[in-house]
């Protein structure tokens, strides 16, 4: 994904002003007004008509492919207003922390992969829609789980930023997504009979793992960009010695005094892993120098 990664960064380098300022507020703010109106219409007509439906798409409500993320997902009220407050900070702290461009590339490469997998979904199975007698796809490609993997790109990359858990409890983010993620996992487990319309919501792994798989991959243990350069140069320094070894007549040769081993044969040499290539030092001055950076 790395190729990927950086043309989306190049992109977003060259075209600051790609995407959509405050973009979370408008999703916020639509979904909002779209609760709002969703109280006072007992037939549902409302989320019926924005709701994502394969079957209505193909017959040309295509505004059903974009409007589907403004129908809420919760209709209590008050786990409604919780989604759509930790949509808000996550999200513009995301925008802030990636720029405009990258949090809307972001956002629509969710929509775009999650509408193409229900819509594939709704044609290699028309079978299961009719004998469920309803739009299997429309039940979980919604605005909610988009949502939770925003929330869990901001764990990985924030781990340790803290939060007023219901608005009570401080804990870390990390610890937050953890239990998102133990949350997602316990939803999907419980509609597994909806098999496969149940797998839909990990397609969104996809853009999770593509701007944050290298934060992600770092926190697990991974070794760093830095590292992994630092091991490069040293190896290389490493061959190079070991080249010029071959045509001289001594093995080691220490790079503060130049003392080598055949001229003090009873002395003691080792090489700094601290430094940054392949030096050699006496024992007078392994732990009496400054490392190269």
């Amino acid at each position: 994904m790395k190729p990927i990664r950086r043309a989306i960064d190049r992109f977003c380098y060259k075209r600051p002003r790609f995407g959509i300022p405050g973009l979370i507020r408008f999703i916020v703010f639509g979904t909002a007004l779209v609760f709002v109106f969703g109280l006072m219409d007992t037939t549902n007509t409302l989320y019926n008509l924005l709701a994502f439906s394969p079957n209505y798409i193909l017959e040309g409500q295509v505004w059903r492919l974009i409007t589907f993320v403004f129908v809420p997902a919760q209709n209590a009220p008050i786990f409604l207003f919780l989604m759509l407050y930790l949509s808000f900070v996550l999200g513009s702290y995301l925008e802030q922390s990636w720029g405009t461009a990258k949090f809307t590339i972001y956002y629509l490469l969710s929509v775009v992969l999650f509408v193409t997998a229900g819509m594939l979904l709704h044609i290699f199975f028309p079978t299961l829609l009719l004998l469920s007698g309803l739009c299997v796809s429309s039940l979980f490609v919604n605005s909610y789980y988009i949502h939770i993997f925003m929330l869990l790109a901001f764990a990985t990359l924030f781990p340790d930023l803290r939060f007023r858990f219901m608005f009570v409890l401080p804990m870390q983010v990390k610890w937050i997504g953890l239990l998102t993620l133990g949350l997602l996992a316990y939803n999907l487990f419980n509609a597994r009979f909806f098999f496969p319309f149940y797998l839909l919501p990990l397609v969104l792994f996809l853009p999770y793992l593509l701007f944050c798989g290298d934060t992600l991959y770092r926190y697990l243990g991974g070794p760093s960009k830095e590292t992994t350069r630092s091991t490069i140069n040293f190896k290389r320094a490493a061959k190079r010695v070991e080249q010029e070894r071959a045509t001289r007549s001594y093995s080691r040769k220490c790079a503060i005094c130049g003392k080598t081993d055949a001229d003090n044969p009873e002395m003691e040499f080792r090489y700094c892993s601290r430094c940054n290539g392949y030096h050699c030092y006496c024992m007078d001055h392994i732990n009496n120098h400054t490392h190269v950076q």
